[in-house]
């Protein structure tokens, strides 16, 4: 079997140009371009078959509302209209849709409605046995609640992707959030459901957005324990991130045991994001899917389906970190290329036709030469505190 065919059979990726529609503003930091800058990544390093990518499909008001409230998604439709009625630009702040951080856009429901639908379409291919892992990187929006919108966030795909499987399927499901910010949307959805197991590592939000997920908050009622948070200090690097993530991880899911995973891959963790303050490089990008990987195959038959997330850091960071999570999910040799030689470079053509656009000299490798970088002041301290943490985080887990 060659590699092409070999990745045809491992992964489905899910992906429209058109869900760069997904935009604020000009001026707004999530910007769906990063999505572009990832395809073409994959594209020009022989990484992303054409047979490999299916678009997605927008959901119904219905679907939505197996988590959204009725009256939620009836005031997005209604913002989404070029002119909406001033009755309802009135109400819009009653649902978060009117902060500078997510604002009411021409369009937004279309646009939100099929980040969900793509979502969705990723669990039915892993779940039907179609495909063993599933990525959609438009998707991962993880803070829209029940009624309102937040922290960039209109729908919540994946809660609804969740309640989906679990519907569908009957499926237990681990969700794996990597994100700086906590996963606060999608652990709300599932607070006391024990079918539902939320995990997030995020910086603390002592200092970030959206100020939640302390390592005391484990879950209500029947769903006490299936509620699992990591709050990492500033200035975390990678040797302490990927042991607070990989320590945890482990015992979780053996305590879980869940049929399908679904994971969250924000990837504003690294050093260059200009929105968080953690300080890791590429390396926890290549080492966690890794794990979430293995996991897959050991616990779920290789049930996997991955979402985007947060990144704002356009040019530098985001394509290379989604690129090595397709990699991951797709064995592809360049993976194991990565292992044998951190310095790999990234495709030059690449590198040449987006440079012109960033402000920052685009990376020439895959990963990082961390060994240039300057060591965060206080890293023992850090790994003490994280390490502490850590182990109240498994105080409940066997």
């Amino acid at each position: 079997m060659g590699a092409q065919e070999a990745m045809e059979r491992q992964a489905l990726f899910i992906f429209d140009e058109n869900e760069t529609a997904y935009r604020f503003s000009d001026e707004h930091p999530f910007n769906q371009k990063r999505l572009l800058l990832t395809v073409d990544l994959l594209r020009r390093a022989g990484a992303l078959p054409a047979s490999c990518l299916e678009p997605p499909m927008p959901v119904d008001p219905e679907k939505l509302c197996t988590v959204h409230a009725k009256e939620y998604v009836e005031a997005v439709i209604a913002l989404s209209h070029p002119m909406p009625d001033e009755a309802w630009m009135r109400r819009a702040a009653t649902y978060g849709l009117d902060t500078e951080d997510t604002p009411f856009f021409h369009g937004m429901h279309e646009a939100t409605s099929t980040v969900v639908g793509g979502s969705v379409q990723a669990v039915d291919a892993v779940m039907t046995g179609r495909t063993p892992h599933a990525l959609h990187l438009g998707g991962g929006l993880h803070h829209a609640l029940s009624g309102k919108g937040a922290g960039f966030c209109v729908y919540n795909d994946a809660s609804v992707a969740i309640e989906h499987a679990k519907c569908e399927y009957g499926a237990r499901v681990l969700y794996i959030d990597t994100d700086v910010h906590h996963g606060d949307g999608v652990q709300w959805s599932f607070y006391t459901d024990p079918d539902v197991c939320t995990f997030s590592i995020h910086e603390t939000g002592k200092y970030l957005y959206p100020g939640t997920g302390a390592v005391q908050e484990r879950g209500e009622d029947s769903g006490f324990g299936t509620t699992v948070n990591v709050p990492v200090e500033p200035y975390t690097e990678d040797e302490s991130w990927l042991e607070c993530f990989g320590d945890v991880l482990v015992k979780v899911i053996d305590q879980f045991k869940p049929d399908l995973i679904v994971s969250q891959h924000g990837c504003d963790a690294h050093a260059f994001d200009p929105l968080a303050h953690v300080h890791c490089s590429m390396e926890i990008y290549r080492a966690m899917p890794a794990l979430i990987h293995r996991l897959a195959h050991e616990y779920c038959e290789g049930r996997w389906v991955a979402l985007g997330g947060g990144g704002y850091d356009i040019w530098r960071v985001v394509p290379r970190a989604w690129s090595l999570l397709w990699l991951e999910m797709t064995d592809h040799p360049l993976r194991d290329a990565l292992q044998a030689d951190a310095g790999l470079p990234l495709p030059k053509d690449w590198v040449t036709a987006w440079q012109p656009f960033s402000e920052e000299p685009l990376p020439p490798t895959w990963l990082d030469p961390v060994h240039t970088w300057t060591p965060m002041p206080r890293r023992a301290e850090i790994t003490a505190k994280n390490r502490q943490t850590k182990e109240i985080a498994m105080l409940y887990l066997k």
